[in-house]
């Protein structure tokens, strides 16, 4: 930088203002490193919240679905508490 070797009172000036620019472009830059790394959090924490989402809306879809009714048998069927007649053994 040929303005810090001169001098003269406009070299110092541009000499101020090139350190500036650069102090305000590695404050930029550290800005922007930190607002990266919350966009990353805040990426990967609704990237958990629609995981969330999808298991409560699977919820509601499953109690918004009508119980299923027990089926009725088909047949015959005894009454009593039990049969008046009994198998012999052996035959």
């Amino acid at each position: 930088m040929l303005s810090s070797v001169l001098n003269s009172e406009r070299a110092v000036k541009v000499n101020i203002a090139i350190m500036r620019a650069f102090v305000k472009l590695r404050e930029t830059l550290e800005t922007n490193r930190e607002l990266a790394r919350k966009f990353a959090e805040l990426e990967s924490r609704v990237g958990k919240h629609d995981e969330e989402i999808a298991a409560i809306i699977e919820a509601i879809r499953q109690l918004m679905m009508p119980p299923e009714k027990p089926r009725r048998e088909i047949g015959f069927h005894v009454r009593e508490k039990a049969a008046r007649y009994r198998a012999r053994n052996g035959r």
